[in-house]
C-alpha cells in the first residue's frame, strides 16, 4: 500500500490494555506450549497495531513539526507509550516464567528469553512519570532545532540546508556559515542547557529507582545490549585512541595540504578537495533512478526491495521548512513496510541516505514475514552494520551517482569513515562521564567536552568560533539528548563494515553473500555471534582496530588525489 493511503487513527489504548490483561491472565493457565504461543501471537498483534499508528504519527510529525494535529498525536504517544510498556512488560514476565519455556525456546530461540530478561530489569511502573517527562524533553529539543531559521546568502535556511555552505570552497563563506550556526545555538543556549540538565537528572533518577548504580547500565539495557558491557566498549575506545587517532591526524594533515592550507580549522573540516567535495549528479529523481539501477544490478533481493519502496512512496527526502533535521529509517509494522526520511541538500550525504538508510530498510524488508517482532528487531549496532556495510558494498556503482568524480568519492568516503570513529567515541565517553557524574553543571559538561576533543581529535582548532570554542558542540549532536549511548553503535558497526569492505576488495560476491546471511538473521542472534558466524574479528578484541586502520591507510596511500 502507498504511504499516502495508510490511514492514521489514534489507537484505543484502553481497549489494548484490556486485551493485555486478558492474555496475561490466561497465559499461566494454558495447558500447552501451543496454547501459550497463541497468546504470544495476540501480544504481537496488539503491539504491531499500536506501533503502526505511533510510527505514522512520528513520520508525519517529522515531515512537518509545525502541524498541530500530529504534534498533539506525538504528545499522545509520549504520554501513552510508557503506560503501554507497563502492560507489555507484565505479559512478557509471564512468558519469561512459562512452565513450557523449553518447548517455547524451540520456536522462539533462547535469545528471545534473554532479551526479555534485559527488558524486564529496565522498566517498572514506578518510573512511568519519569519516562513521560523524558519523552516531553526530547520532543522539546527536537522541535527547538527544527525551528531554526537562519538567514544566509539571501535565503532562510535550517540546520540541514545550511550544511551546503559549511562545505563551500570559499573559506570566508564557510566560516560565516559556521558563525551563523553558532549564533543559533548561542541564542538558545540557556534552554539547551536546561533541557539537557533535566534529561540527565531524570535518567539518573530512573536508574536509581530501578536499583542501578547510575544510568549507564540502564542505558545499555534500554538498547537491548545482550552480549557486551561498558568495560568492553572501553577496550574498543582505547584501541581507537591508540591505533586510529594517529591515522586520522595524518588524514587531516593530507586534507589540509590538498586544499592548500597550512593548518586545519573547524570550519575547514567540511572541504576535502580544492574543486569541492564530490557532489551527486542530478536532482532527486535522477538519484532515485540511479539507485534503482544499482540495486537491480546488485542482486535480485535488492532489486525487488527498492522497487517496492518506490512503488509505495516510502520516502520523504527533500528538505523543507519546519521539517525535522537529520534522517532515519523506520518500519510501519502492519503494512510490513520500511520508510526512509531525509533532508537532501545537494551533498554526497544524499547518496549516503540511499545506501545507509536503504541498508536499514533492506533488513526490515527481508524480515517482513517474521511473525515474532522480538526476533525481527536487532540491537542497534547490528542494525548499523546493515546500513554501513551497504554503503561500502555500493562503491562499485559510484559512477552512477558521481560520474567523473566517482574515485574522488571513494577516497572521500573512506576518509569520512575513519574520521568519524574517533568522534563517535568522543560522544560515547562524554556520555559515560556525564552519567557517572550527573551532578556536573552545564559549564563543567562543556569543559569535559573540550577535554575529550583534545583526546579524540587532537588536530582540531576552533579558530575562536563562538559557542564551539567554549565546549558547546555536543548540544548540536541530537543523539546525546534523544538516544543516550546509541552513538557508539555507529563506531562498532563502522569497524565491522570496514571488515566487510576489506573482504569485498578481494571477492565482492562472496562478501555480499556473507552480508545477506548477516542481515537475514535479523534479531535471532547477538551482535557478537553474528560477527563470529561471518568470520570477522570482534571490535572488542585487541588488534581489530589496528588491522582496519592499517588496511584503510594502505588504500589511501595507493589512491592519493
Amino acid at each position: 500500500m502507498k504511504f499516502s493511503q495508510m490511514e492514521y487513527k489514534r489507537p484505543d489504548v484502553e481497549e489494548m490494555i484490556d486485551r493485555y490483561k486478558d492474555i496475561t491472565a490466561r497465559f499461566p493457565n494454558c495447558k500447552s506450549a501451543k496454547e501459550q504461543m497463541q497468546c504470544i501471537l495476540e501480544h504481537e498483534a496488539i503491539m504491531k497495531a499500536y506501533q503502526t499508528m505511533s510510527t505514522l504519527a512520528y513520520i508525519h510529525n517529522s515531515v512537518n513539526t509545525a502541524d498541530e494535529f500530529y504534534a498533539q498525536e506525538k504528545a499522545f504517544f509520549n504520554e501513552k507509550s510508557p503506560v503501554m510498556q507497563e502492560y507489555e512488560q507484565a505479559f512478557l514476565q509471564t512468558v519469561y516464567d512459562s512452565k513450557f519455556r523449553k518447548e517455547l525456546e524451540k520456536s522462539l530461540g533462547p535469545l528471545f528469553f534473554e532479551n526479555i530478561k534485559v527488558a524486564l530489569r529496565a522498566f517498572s511502573p514506578e518510573i512511568i512519570p519519569l519516562l513521560q517527562q523524558e519523552n516531553e524533553l526530547t520532543t522539546e529539543y527536537q522541535k527547538l532545532l527544527a525551528s531554526a531559521e537562519i538567514e544566509f546568502d539571501g535565503k532562510k535556511l535550517n540546520l540541514s540546508t545550511i550544511a551546503v555552505y559549511l562545505q563551500d570552497l570559499d573559506r570566508g563563506v564557510r566560516r560565516q556559515a559556521w558563525e551563523k550556526c553558532a549564533a543559533f545555538f548561542q541564542e538558545h543556549q540557556q534552554k539547551l542547557d536546561e533541557i539537557y540538565d533535566r534529561l540527565v537528572k531524570n535518567r539518573d533518577e530512573q536508574a536509581r529507582r530501578l536499583g542501578y548504580a547510575n544510568y549507564i547500565q540502564l542505558g545499555y539495557d534500554r538498547l537491548g545490549r545482550n552480549c557486551y558491557r561498558a568495560s568492553d566498549v572501553k577496550v574498543f575506545r582505547g584501541q581507537v585512541v591508540r591505533d586510529l587517532v594517529p591515522v586520522t591526524v595524518d588524514i587531516r594533515r593530507r586534507q589540509a595540504q590538498r586544499i592548500g592550507l597550512e593548518d586545519m580549522k573547524l570550519h575547514d573540516t567540511g572541504v576535502s578537495f580544492t574543486d569541492g567535495n564530490p557532489r551527486p549528479k542530478g536532482d532527486t529523481q535522477a538519484l532515485m533512478d540511479a539507485a534503482q539501477r544499482m540495486y537491480d544490478e546488485m542482486s535480485p533481493q535488492t532489486a525487488e526491495f527498492f522497487a517496492f519502496m518506490r512503488e509505495n512512496e516510502l520516502f520523504d527526502l527533500e528538505s523543507k521548512q519546519n521539517k525535522a533535521g537529520g534522517g532515519y529509517c523506520t518500519e510501519i509494522p502492519d503494512y510490513r513496510a520500511p520508510f526512509i526520511f531525509s533532508n537532501f541538500n545537494g551533498t554526497s550525504g544524499d547518496v549516503d541516505v540511499l545506501t545507509h538508510e536503504a541498508g536499514h530498510a533492506f533488513a526490515a524488508y527481508l524480515a517482513r514475514d517474521m511473525e515474532i517482532r522480538e526476533n525481527v528487531g536487532t540491537t542497534m549496532e547490528t542494525a548499523e552494520v546493515h546500513s554501513m556495510t551497504m554503503e561500502l558494498l555500493a562503491r562499485p556503482w559510484a559512477e552512477l551517482f558521481f560520474g567523473e568524480e566517482a574515485e574522488k568519492f571513494r577516497v572521500f568516503q573512506l576518509e569520512s569513515a575513519l574520521n568519524f570513529i574517533p568522534y563517535g567515541c568522543l560522544v560515547d565517553e562524554f556520555q559515560h562521564q556525564v552519567y557517572e557524574n550527573p551532578q556536573l553543571t552545564p559549564e563543567e559538561r562543556k569543559k569535559l567536552w573540550l577535554k575529550l576533543e583534545k583526546k579524540y581529535r587532537p588536530w582540531l582548532d576552533f579558530d575562536n568560533l563562538p559557542f564551539f570554542k567554549d565546549g558547546g558542540g555536543f548540544q548540536k549532536q541530537h543523539h546525546i539528548y534523544c538516544y543516550p549511548f546509541y552513538y557508539i553503535d555507529y563506531c562498532l558497526a563502522q569497524t565491522v563494515a570496514l571488515e566487510f569492505w576489506g573482504r569485498a576488495n578481494q571477492d565482492w560476491k562472496s562478501a555480499f553473500e556473507d552480508y545477506l546471511h548477516f542481515v537475514g538473521a535479523a534479531g535471532t542472534k547477538s551482535f557478537v555471534q553474528l560477527i563470529a558466524d561471518s568470520r570477522l574479528d570482534s571490535p572488542f578484541e585487541e588488534g581489530c582496530v589496528q588491522e582496519i586502520s592499517g588496511r584503510v591507510a594502505a588504500y589511501m596511500e595507493q589512491h592519493r588525489l
